[in-house]
């Protein structure tokens, strides 16, 4: 097998998967401060992600959280866009709720992608969507475990949820996909990389992802800033979608 041979799929689960392993791998040598585990953690997976999908897919475009955007991108269809680490703090804390994201966008959308979990040991991917669990009761609502979004907390004190504090965009969104979680509601701004794959891997599996005033998710863009997200349910999504254009209402 080589990675020129695999699918766009296949290609993304196994990057994402190659490069968790390398970061679980970077975390067994005790010598690092939480910062400077960090930053070899992000330096260590983007290099592999960048040579891999250089090599794998030179035509394409590439967009990486950890690499100067030289703006050639912006001319192609198909841009891969990765999050080498994705919660760097949690990863550099020792924590579990990180990720590895491995995206493709094409025509500025979320079309394929892979997330992987290392502390969980698995990678949820957009070829293989799987039954969502039934949701929880009461709702469940995943937040920043640092700084929650005042509208997430808002809204959840609406739907009477239950706030889920988590690290990681990536963590995040899986939650709701693995029944950890219902919604998950983000204003407090984000880049291009730290959504794409799990927005891919959210649809995949059937979740509404769009932005907080319903609008789509569009990707490539010269200005890489998103300010803001929601993933969840569809049912779950349109009721947030109305409280959040009626709170918005004068």
């Amino acid at each position: 097998m080589t990675l020129g041979t695999l699918s766009d799929a296949a290609l993304a689960a196994h990057l994402a998967d190659i490069a968790g392993k390398l970061l679980l791998q970077v975390r067994t040598a005790e010598v690092f401060s939480a910062k400077a585990l960090g930053q070899a953690g992000d330096a260590t997976a983007n290099e592999f992600l960048v040579h891999a999908i250089r090599a794998a897919r030179p035509a394409d475009g590439l967009l990486s959280e950890e690499m100067q955007d030289d703006g050639t991108r912006l001319a192609q269809r198909r841009v891969w866009i990765i999050d080498p680490v994705d919660g760097t703090r949690e990863y550099g804390e020792g924590r579990t709720d990180w990720a590895v994201h491995v995206a493709l966008a094409i025509d500025g959308v979320a079309t394929i992608g892979a997330v992987a979990l290392p502390g969980a040991g698995v990678v949820m991917r957009s070829d293989q969507p799987s039954p969502l669990p039934v949701a929880g009761t009461p709702l469940r609502m995943v937040v920043s475990r640092t700084r929650p979004a005042k509208e997430a907390v808002a809204i959840a004190t609406k739907l009477g949820a239950e706030l889920v504090p988590m690290g990681s965009t990536g963590a995040k969104a899986m939650a709701i996909i693995r029944g950890e979680a219902d919604i998950y509601l983000h204003s407090g701004g984000q880049y291009e990389w730290d959504s794409a794959a799990p927005v891919a891997v959210a649809l995949a599996h059937g979740l509404h992802c769009s932005r907080i005033d319903g609008s789509p998710l569009i990707y490539n863009n010269k200005d890489v800033y998103m300010p803001d997200l929601l993933i969840g349910r569809k049912e779950h999504a349109q009721i947030v979608l109305d409280l959040l254009q009626h709170a918005s209402r004068p």
